[in-house]
């Protein structure tokens, strides 16, 4: 199973994400969308599951909920668009991971890139895929392609998105 994983496009669709998750089995957007018309354009290429983030509105916060909680490919996913990051959580989010850690957490805000297991909580995988729209601080727009096999994340696939993709195993 492929996924793609996205956040803080704050309303900007880039064009190559057509081409890097047409192959992709669910997409992932872990907040910040910044208008409904994101949502719809990826929802062409796969089924979407989305957060909302601080900045988004009315409009796209019906269509999309605080946090999600599903199982993908045998796995555990948590997402939510502020936790912070491993060391250094948002309030309350080391509570909520550590009574039920999930298999993959999944967050935004930041506009910083950042994979990694947490062997504190029982080697969940920590995936902050950056930020794909054009607002904020970071340099480069990524977002990720997760790989799944057997009940387990395999590989992660960090793809520049004005650039070529950097692989992780």
């Amino acid at each position: 199973m492929l996924l793609g994983v996205l956040a803080d496009t704050h309303g900007y669709y880039h064009p190559d994400l057509d081409e890097v998750f047409a192959d992709v089995d669910l997409i992932l957007h872990a907040g910040d969308i910044g208008r409904k018309e994101i949502l719809e354009r990826l929802g062409r290429l796969s089924p979407v599951a989305a957060v909302w983030g601080n900045v988004d509105g009315p409009v796209v916060r019906a269509r999309t909920n605080k946090h999600q909680h599903l199982e993908c490919g045998g796995l555990t996913i948590r997402m939510t668009h502020i936790a912070g990051r491993p060391g250094r959580w948002q309030r309350g989010m080391c509570r909520i991971l550590t009574a039920e850690p999930p298999d993959i957490f999944i967050c935004g805000h930041s506009h910083i890139l950042q994979i990694e297991r947490v062997h504190s909580l029982g080697g969940m995988l920590f995936v902050n895929p950056g930020a794909a729209g054009r607002q904020g601080l970071h340099l480069t727009k990524t977002c990720v392609r997760l790989y799944l096999e057997y009940g387990q994340a395999v590989k992660a696939e960090v793809v520049h998105l004005d650039g070529a993709p950097d692989s992780l195993t």
